[in-house]
């Protein structure tokens, strides 16, 4: 007779998949050994680890993604409306300044402006 099988919570595992816990993480925290834990996969869902983990966390990815979103929408939080921007809209902060030494002074030109001195 060997040793009673403890009960495997797809739920739980899941849930730390989608936070992206480590698979050491996920183990300790389900109080099974990680050799345990790749053996409770693959009898559940038939395939490795690795491969329900990849799936699973990309559940994870989209919560952080709409939550993001949502506080830039909400502009509670500036740097990540300004992130965003960056990233998603191209945007940038960079300033290009170019210089004219020809002729009776120096023109300034910042963006599509030309100031002279």
């Amino acid at each position: 007779m060997g040793r009673p099988v403890i009960p495997f919570d797809k739920v739980l595992f899941e849930d730390l998949c989608n936070i992206q816990c480590t698979e050491t993480e996920i183990a300790a925290t389900m109080r099974i050994s990680v050799d345990t834990l790749e053996r409770r996969v693959k009898e559940e869902y038939g395939v490795t680890f690795a491969e329900v983990y990849e799936q699973k966390r990309e559940g994870g990815k989209e919560s952080l993604r709409r939550a993001q979103w949502k506080s830039a929408i909400d502009g509670k939080n500036p740097a990540l409306q300004i992130f965003l921007g960056k990233n998603i809209l191209n945007q940038s902060d960079k300033q290009s300044i170019d210089m004219d030494l020809s002729g009776d002074g120096i023109t300034i030109i910042l963006g599509d402006k030309p100031k002279s001195d």
